[in-house]
């Protein structure tokens, strides 16, 4: 008895111990939570500090927690446009804040339509009569986009500016697939839906380049246009007409080639920038480090300002990113959690609904899953009004066409109406490894589809049909919706890609403007004066442990540990070198359309990218791990 006594008292004592350790864990992990949370109380006056360190994103991503730890990197940051905006309208009347400072050394891009909305709320901070300074090491596009608002900019006397313009190339894989003996089956409808043609060309269709011609000149003329209007000392023209003159005019100095074509107000390190944000500032009391200065950082005062919600509530759900089947998101727009988001707030009395798309489109059956929920509100007598982002493309449209009014703005990329499918089998690279196939059918629908015997032209005929059907679907919405003959649909369709300006003036969008735009022409359609409502962004939650997962991962909080893997900054050549990581996700993303799509897809490929890119995926399928292959 001795002797089990004994055992039993280790066995106590174990537990006793491990019952210590996890009560320990569980209030370190506690205090990690509140600690990593953003605190109003850490707002004082002095700058408005926005460390950019990301992405502008319609909508934020959820961190998996699980997938950054085990691999050991945090995640790019996203930041949500309106966020911004209200931050920096809170700021223009806000005593506290004295001048607003963007740090965009690891800014990683964001649409023209966001950062356009960003600029305009920079306009209004210096009509207060509070200056807005800005700086980075590099600046590309993106980052003159925004900084052209800005009092002062500052570059780094190592770094510099370029102007790129929209634009570059696509991959196709025809050759590739046929060194591999595979057959990408291609069911399409419209002349101009380029999202096929990587698998069946080696080059770029006619059609595909005229359409690409017209959206880039587009949206390549708005962004010149709003920079030299917010900028116009800025000497856009002579730098895109000669970049090498320009830049051997300054012996290869970027940053003096930058200062000189007036894209920059001032050189100077980061602690003559801090010195100067600090004269208008004031000083930071407690760091006495070089360039220091009195500020409250964006997360904080972000929390510090949460809106008022006086009246009823307008609705606002989000289809950001690509449109798929299921409960994904947010960030991607599954058709199954956004349809269940509007369901659930059907009974809830909003006195309208407003759909905010930035969606390049994807699956055609959440799509129209998502677009009978919304008029499922305009069956109720609810006024509901859509709000195109940077893109609503595809399946994007599919769903605005449940919608009373449509704002877009004129660098919106909208239409690409049309639909397709691929479909790969493999009846060729089995030959070739001496596998064939045979066996009874007793219709020609039997065992089919079949991606190792083939196809038979019955099923063939079929599948290329239900696309057909699939199309005509589309153009039948919107010709109820836009009130347009299905002909002149037709004609407009095709899937080609428009920019904003032209989709208004064919009659695919009715007016100019925003989100608050939108919401107020629904209020007006309500009968509610202004203050008597507020919007309520259903599913919308905030994201509570993404600060202490970054601190978990990266083991610091500085801004380069925050942006995560994949953001941008560093000098030109440093973000040179991450287009190869870019590469990589665009050459898996395309191999997943191929072997993992399922189901017809209303996708426009055309459309810039507008969601972060960079961030790491991992090979799916033999097909896509070949294609990886041959491509490094």
């Amino acid at each position: 008895m001795s002797f089990v006594g004994k055992i039993w008292k280790v066995l106590v004592g174990i537990k006793d111990g491990l019952v210590l350790v996890f009560m320990l864990l569980f209030f370190v992990a506690l205090f990690g939570i509140l600690s990593a949370s953003p605190n109003p109380g850490q707002v004082r006056e002095g700058a408005l500090y926005i460390d950019l360190a990301g992405f502008v994103v319609e909508e934020r991503s959820p961190t998996d927690p699980f997938t950054a730890i085990l691999t050991g990197e945090a995640p790019v940051r996203e930041f949500q446009a309106r966020d911004l905006v209200r931050a920096l309208d809170a700021a223009a009347g806000d005593d506290r804040v004295k001048a607003v400072v963007f740090d965009l050394t690891m800014f990683a891009g964001g649409g023209q339509v966001h950062l356009q909305e960003i600029g305009e709320a920079i306009e209004r901070v210096k009509k207060a009569d509070k200056p807005v300074l800005t700086y980075a090491l590099a600046y590309g596009d993106d980052h003159l986009h925004l900084a052209s608002h800005a009092s002062e900019i500052w570059v780094d006397p190592m770094g510099g500016a370029l102007v790129s313009g929209p634009g570059g190339s696509n991959l196709y894989y025809a050759d590739l697939l046929d060194r591999l003996s595979i057959n990408a089956r291609i069911y399409r409808v419209g002349e101009f839906k380029s999202a096929v043609e990587p698998y069946e060309r080696n080059s770029m269709s006619a059609e595909a380049r005229e359409n690409l011609e017209a959206l880039y000149g587009a949206l390549w003329e708005e962004w010149q246009a709003n920079v030299k209007t917010a900028r116009p000392a800025a000497q856009i023209d002579r730098v895109t007409s000669d970049p090498v003159g320009w830049i051997e005019a300054s012996a290869g100095d970027l940053a003096d080639a930058a200062l000189d074509a007036k894209l920059v107000d001032r050189l100077g390190s980061r602690a003559e920038f801090g010195e100067r944000v600090a004269e208008i500032a004031g000083a930071d009391r407690w760091n006495k480090r070089p360039g220091a200065f009195a500020k409250s950082d964006y997360a904080p005062y972000l929390a510090d300002i949460a809106p008022d919600q006086p009246g009823k509530a307008i609705g606002v759900v989000t289809v950001a990113g690509n449109i798929v089947d299921g409960d994904a998101g947010p960030g991607t727009a599954g058709g199954t959690r956004i349809a269940g988001l509007l369901d659930d707030a059907l009974d809830d009395d909003l006195a309208g609904l407003v759909v905010r798309v930035n969606s390049p489109g994807g699956s055609a059956l959440a799509s129209d899953r998502i677009r009978s929920a919304v008029q499922r509100y305009r069956d109720k007598g609810v006024p509901v009004a859509v709000s195109f982002g940077n893109i609503a493309a595809s399946g994007g449209y599919w769903v605005a066409t449940a919608g009373d009014r449509i704002f877009a703005q004129p660098e919106t990329i909208t239409g690409s109406i049309g639909v397709f499918a691929v479909l790969p089998t493999f009846e060729q690279a089995a030959k070739r490894i001496g596998v064939t196939a045979d066996g009874f059918r007793t219709t020609p629908l039997s065992g089919q589809p079949d991606v190792i015997a083939g196809l038979t032209p019955e099923v063939d005929t079929i599948l290329q049909a239900t696309v057909g059907d699939s199309y005509r679907d589309f153009i039948a919405l919107v010709s109820r919706s836009r009130g347009l003959s299905v002909e002149r649909v037709d004609a407009i369709a095709q899937g080609r890609v428009w920019d904003g300006g032209t989709a208004r003036q064919i009659g695919l969008v009715d007016q100019f403007g925003g989100l608050d735009d939108a919401l107020a022409w629904v209020a007006a359609q309500a009968e509610l004066e202004e203050g008597d409502w507020h919007p309520r962004f259903l599913g919308e939650t905030a994201p509570r442990y993404d600060s202490l997962i970054r601190q978990i991962v990266t083991g610091a909080s500085a801004p380069a540990a925050n942006a995560g893997r994949g953001a941008g900054g560093g000098d030109l050549f440093a973000q040179a070198a991450r287009q190869r990581e870019s590469l990589i996700t665009r050459i898996a993303a395309d191999a997943e359309r191929l072997s993992g799509t399922r189901g017809v897809q209303a996708y426009c490929l055309a459309c810039p990218g507008d969601t972060p890119g960079a961030a790491s995926r991992t090979a799916k399928g033999w097909v896509e791990v070949l294609m990886l292959l041959f491509a490094k």
